[in-house]
């Protein structure tokens, strides 16, 4: 059980993939606690708008972590960087690491193709 996705065989648990994404969005200067649609009810604090974000990552961080799909265009945008980031946090052997290698591998995939890259 857990998150899989079209064009790669990357996956992670779905609490895992929301490790991955914290750690991806604080790289990016990003506080995903505090952005519209990640509200804790515990949690008070006014949400940030997603429109102040301006990385190319935006459409992976922003995007929910059990279906739904990234257009060919998205996909473009976020694989560069996504391997950029993910060559920064997490060294070499690491399962994010890997994976997010794959993830980005996928995303190039699906744009090369024209296709739409899936959340499963």
């Amino acid at each position: 059980m857990g998150l899989d996705f079209s064009h790669t065989e990357a996956h992670w648990s779905y609490s895992g993939f929301n490790r991955f994404r914290e750690q991806i969005a604080a790289r990016e200067g990003i506080d995903l606690a505090q952005m519209e649609g990640f509200r804790s009810w515990r949690d008070e604090r006014p949400r940030i708008s997603w429109d102040t974000v301006t990385t190319p990552l935006k459409p992976l961080l922003n995007h929910s972590d059990c279906d739904g799909e990234l257009t060919p265009e998205e996909c473009r945008a976020v694989a560069a960087r996504l391997r950029e980031v993910v060559k920064a946090i997490w060294p070499e052997d690491c399962y994010d690491r890997e994976h997010g290698l794959l993830l980005a591998d996928g995303l190039d995939a699906a744009a090369a193709a024209n296709e739409s890259f899936e959340f499963c």
